[in-house]
């Protein structure tokens, strides 16, 4: 009696795992309801003004049917009720979270999740995607330059400034001038470096002082608020001479400090022209007394002195 009742449980067993086994893979071979193409936000901020302001939820059905989506929180606690059994087409459908709680408070920052539920299915799905809310702003912490003077003439010698940059969380740097910004990095990293090569609305800005502003903004679309921005000042020159009168006695000889990270330079006297190098340019001057102009070139960039002999 006691074999027979062994025979019958192990029989049973058998055939409960079979039975279990089909519907393990009958399930294995039902199609999810949700189709590729079910895609969240991956970060967003309520407060950035910007097209990042909410997160949006697109969930692609297999069959059209009525759906809850719920916003959770790490834990999984319900904090949004986007929709409540609303009908659902076959298909896309878009939904958008604000950030708020059902209270119509701001949620904290954080990460969140999606839930969907089925109500003519009867299932329940969680999305793995995260989505993270953050509301914090990126700020400067600290910027440093290889050099505060530069001359972007692509002759290979100080053709840009190279600005080195720390800041408070991963984000793209952004450089503004006048107000507008005419840099934004490809990477977002708390750290780095980028190059400046003197150029503003794609165009190549002339010799002169400049002052320029650092922000940065992060995935979420949060940017460094104006008065945050690092400020700082650079100057651009190609040449320049260090005066721009010089009086000579005729046919005397007089010098002028030429500024310039170019190794050769050319210039020209009245009729006279010539190609000189070195930071000091040493000529002589007419015989006869008048008003002359001195004007030197360095890659199509100029710079003049009137030249008084007396």
């Amino acid at each position: 009696m006691q074999r027979l009742l062994t025979t019958t449980v192990l029989v049973g067993l058998l055939v409960a795992t079979a039975a279990a086994f089909a519907v393990t893979e009958r399930l294995k071979l039902t199609k999810s309801p949700l189709m590729p193409g079910t895609k969240v936000s991956k970060v967003f901020s309520p407060t950035c003004s910007c097209a990042r302001g909410r997160a949006n939820i697109r969930i692609k059905l297999r069959r059209a049917d009525a759906l809850t989506v719920t916003v959770l929180d790490a834990g999984k606690n319900a904090v949004r009720t986007l929709v409540a059994d609303v009908p659902a087409r076959r298909g896309l459908n878009y939904f958008h979270w604000d950030g708020r709680t059902d209270g119509g408070v701001p949620a904290r920052d954080g990460t969140f999740y999606a839930e969907v539920h089925l109500a003519n299915q009867h299932q329940t799905i969680v999305l793995p995607n995260r989505i993270a809310l953050d509301t914090t702003k990126p700020l400067v912490k600290e910027v440093t330059l290889s050099r505060d003077e530069f001359s972007p003439d692509e002759d290979g010698q100080a053709d840009f400034v190279r600005i080195k940059y720390d800041l408070s969380k991963p984000a793209h740097l952004l450089l503004y001038f006048d107000g507008r910004r005419i840099l934004l990095t490809h990477v977002h990293q708390a750290s780095g470096s980028v190059s400046w090569k003197g150029v503003a609305q794609g165009a190549s800005l002339p010799a002169g002082t400049y002052t320029l502003e650092v922000g940065a903004r992060d995935l979420a679309g949060n940017s460094t608020p104006v008065s945050d921005r690092w400020r700082i000042h650079v100057r651009i020159r190609f040449v320049q001479l260090a005066t721009h009168r010089v009086v000579a006695p005729a046919g005397g000889r007089f010098a002028v400090g030429v500024s310039t990270d170019a190794p050769r330079y050319s210039w020209q006297l009245g009729k006279r022209k010539g190609v000189a190098s070195g930071p000091v340019l040493r000529l002589r001057a007419s015989d006869r007394r008048g008003r002359y102009t001195l004007t030197v070139t360095e890659r199509g960039h100029t710079d003049r002195a009137a030249v008084i002999v007396r």
